[in-house]
């Protein structure tokens, strides 16, 4: 990159959504912004790669479009999402029960019947906490007493066994833990996205998300395959030497870049996943539904190209199974033998296309997790991204636009 004399406003490293959301922002009130991104994409985490003619998304991931900030941002039609069916396929050691929304699909209502999935009890709380999550004034969730989600499930009067079959199972793919340990806000929050919207997949892929919110930026504001070594008092300097001046630089890279750049930066612990993609010949569900499962043995898993067939090239489909942690030796063995269990097929006429394991997924959000922290770390320096607000894309979007307004109240703007 040849050496940049002009000063710009705003420097933003790092071309994930919350960057993207900031360097918009910014732009938008007029201020001169460069993005720099070290890899050859934008999106940091949020991206999809082409495998041999197949769509692979970096880790297993989902789109919400209840999110507020999704909505402001990001024109959904332009996407071409398509949806998950609304619930989930829960395979028990007595068979496969299907949970759904019965007001999005009324044919699924006798699968609620109590004694099923569930008793009358847990169908009465479950009722109240949806009605309560999605009708109250989100403010009233926001304030609420946070404790772990297992704590706050049963004190809305879910039993042990309903917790275990159904919430647990779930909810580990959402938070990528399996003990219910985060934040109830938080848990509440997902929830009354999940009644408010629909979960969705681009047809491309998730990097869709990114590029759209790229395109929205002016011309040559993004720079790829531009890494950023160090900042300076007067901006940051390439591994090249070159000098990049900026009155305010804004770090909006992963947690291991961000450490490196901010050294004393106050960071949560990540978790780890791995997905497992599996190549089929034909899909062994036939229907875009996530499927879980109490035994631990995984996460979640579906046929991604039941849910959007641009996935997979025709003939083909693409089976995205994701674990907590590495991968191991012999972890895919296991991983492929649950999976014939729970789709009720042989697998040996499957091949394992690519395995992606993410290291910093997300953040840990234990309880008393805030909601939002500032992104302001000293004179000119901030620092946005799930890792100063909640761990989803709302809270990477949420974070980069309070960086963006952090940056503007300083600069007098």
């Amino acid at each position: 990159m040849p050496t940049i004399r002009d000063t710009t406003d705003v420097l933003v490293i790092g071309a994930g959504v919350a960057g993207l959301a900031c360097a918009r922002d910014l732009c938008t009130a007029g201020l001169t912004v460069r993005v720099l991104e070290a890899s050859d994409e934008v999106g940091g985490r949020m991206r999809s790669d082409r495998v041999d003619g197949f769509v692979i998304d970096r880790g297993f991931q989902v789109f919400n479009t209840a999110y507020p900030q999704v909505r402001r941002r990001l024109a959904l039609r332009e996407l071409r999402l398509r949806p998950f069916t609304p619930g989930v396929l829960i395979h028990t050691g007595s068979g496969t029960l299907r949970f759904a929304d019965p007001s999005r699909r009324p044919r699924a209502l006798p699968d609620l019947l109590p004694g099923r999935l569930a008793g009358p009890r847990d169908l009465l709380a479950l009722g109240v906490l949806s009605a309560r999550d999605m009708l109250a004034p989100v403010r009233f969730v926001k304030r609420a007493e946070d404790r772990t989600t297992r704590t706050a499930l049963a004190a809305a009067g879910f039993s042990d066994d309903f917790v275990e079959r159904f919430f647990r199972p779930f909810l580990s793919g959402v938070f990528l833990e399996d003990g219910l340990e985060t934040s109830s806000r938080f848990f509440h929050l997902v929830w009354r996205s999940m009644l408010r919207g629909s979960l969705c997949l681009p047809d491309t892929g998730i990097g869709e998300v990114p590029r759209a919110l790229a395109a929205g930026l002016p011309r040559g504001v993004v720079r790829l395959e531009t890494p950023v070594e160090r900042l300076t008092d007067d901006g940051a300097v390439t591994p090249g030497g070159d000098e990049v001046p900026a009155r305010a630089v804004v770090v909006a890279t992963g947690p291991g870049p961000a450490a490196a750049l901010l050294p004393g930066l106050d960071l949560p612990a990540y978790r780890v996943v791995t997905t497992y993609y599996h190549v089929a010949p034909r899909s062994p569900l036939g229907e875009p539904t996530l499927l879980v499962e109490p035994r631990r043995r995984f996460l979640n898993t579906c046929v991604v190209s039941d849910v959007a067939p641009g996935y997979a090239p025709r003939g083909s489909a693409l089976v995205a199974t994701s674990v907590l942690g590495e991968d191991t030796e012999g972890r895919e063995a296991t991983v492929r033998a649950a999976l014939g269990e729970v789709y009720g097929t042989g697998t040996g006429g499957w091949s394992l296309l690519t395995v992606r394991t993410i290291q910093a997924a997300l953040p840990v959000m234990a309880p008393p997790q805030p909601l939002s922290r500032t992104t302001r770390i000293g004179p000119g320096r901030y620092a946005c991204g799930d890792h100063r607000a909640t761990g989803s894309v709302q809270g990477a979007l949420a974070s980069g636009a309070r960086a963006a307004r952090e940056v503007l109240r300083d600069l007098g703007r």
